[in-house]
């Protein structure tokens, strides 16, 4: 009898660390990585993955997990993936992958997830000088919505996706990568002015042994060594996809991968049960194990045919994403506005960043006033279902950015009015799990804001 629904092609048990499953998993990208799976066109396939930390993070309530978490062994992905056609030919350098997402969510038993924001010695976050400390927030999933007992009062319908998708680099774009980026790890602080008011650290993550995961290439020898150094982190979204963190790609939704390697060695990894717009705390969607359950399409030839390059070469070239038909219905949203001025009054010059750092500050700075610590709003910020927009990129010298908030997440009326404010229904205790900043990096008041 022939076989109906997803094949599994990648399992995973939660209970096993890492290195324990049955099927390697990777935390780079490199071209030699083998892949541990083939699939055909046409087929639907089922991926599991652990959520990035590979279970590192608990759902505890301590945030010792979090303070002292390891940056370099981020993100655990599943694959690499060869892609074959229905003969049997596999994905070529210059043809476009694409892969539908037909189902997904939590891993069944493990339905729960974490929202953190790092230490400021360790990453930080978007607003890391704002809010230096390591923070936690555990969420727990009723089917499509979920709820957390440290922030109250809070409950939404989750737009779950992976955070990271993508194909393979072949050499010559993995050194691309590679060059560009040291230089903005080496000469970034005294030439890119944007430094003085984002302070997440380090400016890029170059290759590590540290904490390196190759799949099937065995550790201790001249191979992995050669690799580990030459393999590009997941960190950043880049050409082949990867980290991108776009919060719509859920069910129904499409990626149009470029194949830079034959059989394209797909991967993925790094769910989320939600997130908003920018996952402003850098840890900050709601993070989950999770399956995807995919189909793809070779289109022959399609980098050249749909793919501008932008750059130098003519790997420089960005996927093309097709958002699906299921997500969320939210009538009525409060939206803040944020120009490229900064914290101190300095004026930027059409500075989309800026502008969306000051959006979310004054959105957290007026979401505390109904009971709310700042901590906790930093973290619902960056895993809500929030909209963020630039609004305006051509008015010297304001950049416009704003973040819409569905009101409907919350258990009260959170609309300016003619009272003040008296906090929800359900006391905002407890916090957020929190440790003490222990650095000493200068901390950002706003000076006119809410203490």
């Amino acid at each position: 009898m022939a076989q109906h629904g997803p094949r599994l092609v990648i399992p995973i048990d939660v209970k096993k660390k890492p290195h324990e499953q049955a099927l390697p998993l990777h935390n780079r990208w490199h071209p030699e990585i083998p892949p541990v799976v083939e699939v055909r066109t046409g087929e639907v396939f089922r991926v599991e993955m652990v959520d990035f930390s590979g279970g590192r993070i608990t759902r505890n309530y301590t945030i010792d997990d979090i303070k002292h978490a390891d940056p370099s062994i981020v993100h655990y992905l599943s694959g690499p993936i060869r892609v074959l056609d229905t003969d049997g030919v596999p994905a070529k350098p210059g043809d476009l992958l694409a892969v539908e997402i037909c189902n997904l969510g939590p891993l069944p038993g493990d339905e729960w997830g974490f929202t953190a924001s790092f230490d400021r010695e360790n990453g930080g976050g978007f607003l890391t000088d704002h809010f230096p400390c390591a923070t936690k927030a555990i969420w727990y999933f009723e089917g499509i919505y979920a709820y957390s007992p440290q922030i109250p009062g809070v409950r939404f319908p989750g737009l779950t996706h992976p955070g990271i998708i993508g194909t393979a680099p072949c050499k010559e774009l993995l050194n691309i990568w590679n060059d560009r980026e040291r230089e903005v790890e080496e000469n970034g602080l005294q030439t890119l002015k944007l430094c003085e008011v984002l302070h997440s650290r380090p400016l890029a993550n170059l290759p590590s042994t540290k904490g390196c995961v190759l799949g099937k290439i065995q550790g201790g020898t001249p191979e992995w060594e050669r690799i580990a150094r030459e393999a590009a982190r997941t960190i950043p979204g880049r050409e082949n996809g990867g980290n991108c963190d776009i919060k719509n790609l859920s069910r129904g939704s499409k990626i149009y991968l470029p194949v830079f390697m034959e059989g394209a060695n797909l991967s993925t990894g790094d769910m989320h049960f939600s997130q908003g717009d920018g996952e402003v705390a850098f840890c900050g969607a709601i993070e989950m194990s999770g399956f995807l359950e995919l189909k793809c399409e070779i289109i022959r030839g399609g980098m050249k045919e749909y793919l501008t390059p932008m750059g130098p070469t003519r790997l420089h070239v960005n996927p093309i994403f097709e958002i699906g038909p299921v997500e969320p219905r939210f009538s009525e949203w409060l939206v803040f506005e944020g120009i490229s001025v900064d914290e101190s009054g300095r004026q930027h010059y059409l500075d989309a960043s800026v502008a969306y750092k000051r959006a979310v500050l004054n959105a957290i700075d007026y979401l505390s006033k109904f009971g709310y610590s700042k901590e906790q709003m930093y973290l619902l910020l960056s895993c809500c279902p929030c909209e963020g927009r630039i609004s305006g990129i051509v008015d010297s010298p304001n950049a416009v950015a704003t973040l819409a908030i569905p009101t409907s997440i919350f258990d009260q009326d959170i609309r300016p009015k003619n009272k003040i404010p008296v906090g929800p229904r359900l006391v905002r205790k407890p916090d957020v799990l929190k440790c003490t900043y222990d650095g000493n990096l200068p901390i950002t008041k706003n000076l006119s804001a809410t203490m």
